[in-house]
């Protein structure tokens, strides 16, 4: 018998990944590129800022701080910190902020369940009442009358109350609520829950992603507001750090530049020092708090906007 013939070698396993195509790789390198570019353009203000936080007044005048602190110095954060009304009205502001947001969540989260059922009697005219203030309002001077008539004028409220529900942030919140399986409230209903039990034991835990967005898109509302606390508050006492800080940029308040005058430079020089040395501290607590809510941030928006 003859023998049998050799074998062929076998083929071998193709473990390798298929190549990347020319057309692809040129895209990730425009899209790469452009992010880059497009990042790089974002942080060149804050870094131009915190730069010049740390800067002499003269050389912010002069034009010579870029990204680089320029006779570096740390006075203008000393004379800051020792200024007790830019901590008063950051106190305020943490204020605002903390009962703005849990007033607003506590109004958008029960408003945006009751429209997110279908059965409700009067829901249309509920949703087109949001709706229409979203487009219309009364204007300002309508609504510094009707804050002065409610007695809100100089008090925390004319701050809070007044921006406390979103309409936007509601129908985002109601198209969450309508994804969600209609089946476990039955299960529910079956099992003795009332309404009441329904919302905060089953609707609420299994929100959390939109819910952490609406506090992120809440906070920083109220962090940076300063126009309601400009038409509604006279004492001094009652400012935010952002009107603080809006009157800095005016020239309309010079208590911090009194404060710094021991470093040797004049009131107009220190003012844009003393300027960036204020956004520098306004926001670090958002930039504190952001990294922390971020990755719900897409995926809020992103369930609470496409209806499945």
């Amino acid at each position: 018998m003859a023998p049998d013939a050799p074998r062929k070698a076998p083929v071998q396993a193709r473990t390798s990944r298929i190549k990347d195509s020319t057309s692809y790789k040129v895209f990730t390198v425009v899209n790469t590129t452009a992010l880059l570019l497009m990042c790089a353009m974002m942080l060149y203000p804050f870094v131009m800022l915190l730069a010049q936080s740390f800067s002499s007044a003269g050389a912010i005048n002069a034009g010579k701080v870029s990204i680089f602190p320029v006779d570096f110095n740390l006075d203008t954060y000393k004379a800051v910190a020792d200024n007790g009304a830019f901590w008063r009205s950051y106190g305020n502001t943490v204020v605002y902020t903390v009962i703005g947001t849990t007033i607003a969540m506590v109004l958008t989260t029960t408003y945006a369940f009751v429209l997110s059922k279908k059965h409700l009697r009067g829901r249309g005219l509920l949703i087109g009442i949001a709706v229409f203030t979203m487009f219309f309002n009364g204007g300002i001077v309508p609504n510094y009358v009707l804050i002065s008539s409610l007695g809100m004028k100089n008090t925390m409220w004319a701050v809070i109350l007044p921006p406390a529900l979103s309409v936007f942030n509601l129908l985002v919140m109601k198209a969450f609520f309508e994804n969600l399986p209609s089946e476990l409230e039955e299960a529910a209903h079956i099992d003795g829950l009332t309404w009441f039990g329904i919302f905060f034991r089953i609707v609420l835990p299994l929100s959390k992603a939109v819910i952490a967005t609406m506090v992120l898109f809440y906070s920083v509302q109220y962090w940076n507001d300063w126009f309601a606390a400009f038409l509604y508050l006279d004492r001094t006492d009652l400012f935010p750090v952002t009107l603080f800080l809006r009157n800095l940029i005016a020239g309309a308040s010079t208590a911090a530049s009194e404060g710094a005058a021991a470093s040797g430079a004049s009131v107009s020089d220190l003012n844009a020092n003393i300027q960036s040395v204020t956004m520098i501290l306004i926001l670090i607590p958002i930039l504190c708090v952001y990294p922390f809510v971020q990755r719900y941030f897409v995926s809020g928006i992103m369930l609470g906007s496409v209806k499945g």
